[in-house]
């Protein structure tokens, strides 16, 4: 099975969305494997969003990320990058379909609710970025079995 990283950034707490969007992900099948809050440090924002560095928003996206703690969550499933993602919606909460995350809950671009893992690479190095070895479970799901067909597992 796959694993994503979400962080559910400080709108979204905020705003008290939290037990909706983690309850989003529960019932679609995805399995809830790491969950904490904190506050970001400027280094790890330094260092997750490394690709905006030399944009112009970069300096408000650190502001804005360090306003309030973050939640941070680890779900795995089988193709839960694409899955996620899709589950999160456009960037734009704007442009964002209606029945995404983005799409019911966010009118920005920067404060969209939430970031989701772009590939099955960036979801590793954010997975090692955000959680320690002892912060993730391994746990069989008693519904496991009705979420795949056979040839799915």
């Amino acid at each position: 099975m796959q694993r994503t990283v979400v962080l559910l950034k400080p709108d979204s707490i905020q705003r008290g969305l939290i037990g909706e969007i983690i309850h989003r992900f529960e019932r679609k099948g995805l399995k809830l494997v790491g969950l904490k809050m904190m506050a970001v440090s400027d280094a790890l924002l330094e260092e997750h969003y490394a690709h905006h560095k030399d944009k112009p928003f970069f300096a408000g996206l650190k502001k804005f990320m360090s306003s309030a703690p973050i939640v941070c969550v680890l779900l795995e499933g089988k193709d839960a990058v694409s899955v996620v993602r899709k589950m999160a919606g456009l960037t734009s909460g704007r442009e964002a379909e209606l029945g995404s995350i983005r799409g019911d809950f966010s009118m920005s671009t920067s404060a969209n609710i939430i970031h989701v893992s772009d590939t099955e690479a960036a979801a590793r190095e954010e997975e090692t970025r955000f959680f320690k070895k002892d912060e993730i479970f391994d746990w069989e799901s008693a519904v496991a079995p009705y979420l795949y067909g056979e040839d799915e597992k």
